[in-house]
């Protein structure tokens, strides 16, 4: 009896997984683990009382079809909440809007066969206005379209707040520093936290 009950007990505390499949953006380029937004989310998870573990599976350079690569190795285990941060680097690189969303939809498609409950948060990015414009609308425009057809919640823009500030910034200019994570961390967490309280209680 006395076991039984340790076994029920030991079941109820598991804790809910949220998978981070990024760039070096998740990633916190040249930072410690700890001040990568992710690490900053887990924290933000336990101060509230959420009963979640945080796997940062981010990888520096990372672009969709990487990400389709590097994905099965991850669907063995449980996701709850899917954090999807890629595509800036498959921009960078003047690949086909469709094929960027494409690559995307595919991920999503993949942890949903595996995780049929697990939901969704879709890290939006934006192109400087460098590039041609129209393909920078799109690029912007492809994230909302990925999480109303998702029904995903979406992060308008990851670097919001960030991007642009040389001081929140590495001297490359791109890669927050560990005050630029900090705001990336307040950008993700007023989407996720509503997210993950829904999924606490299924």
């Amino acid at each position: 009896m006395m076991s039984l009950v340790f076994v029920e007990h030991a079941a109820a505390a598991e804790p809910k997984a949220i998978l981070v499949f990024g760039d070096s953006l998740s990633g916190g380029f040249t930072l410690k683990s700890s001040e990568a937004y992710p690490a900053l989310l887990a924290r933000k998870l336990r101060a509230a009382g959420l009963n979640f573990s945080v796997t940062n599976a981010s990888a520096s350079g990372g672009t969709t079809d990487g990400g389709l690569e590097r994905l099965p190795s991850h669907l063995k285990h449980r996701i709850d909440i899917l954090i999807l941060e890629l595509g800036i680097n498959d921009a960078f690189r003047g690949l086909p809007i469709d094929q960027i969303q494409n690559n995307l939809q595919q991920i999503i498609d993949k942890v949903k066969v595996r995780n049929p409950n697990g939901r969704v948060v879709i890290a939006g990015m934006q192109l400087p206005g460098y590039a041609a414009e129209d393909y920078v609308s799109a690029f912007g425009q492809m994230f909302a379209d990925l999480a109303a057809k998702n029904r995903a919640a979406l992060v308008p823009y990851l670097l919001q707040g960030v991007a642009g500030n040389p001081s929140l910034n590495l001297s490359d200019g791109i890669h927050p520093n560990a005050a630029g994570q900090k705001i990336l961390a307040e950008n993700v967490w007023r989407v996720l936290e509503p997210v993950a309280r829904e999924v606490a209680k299924l």
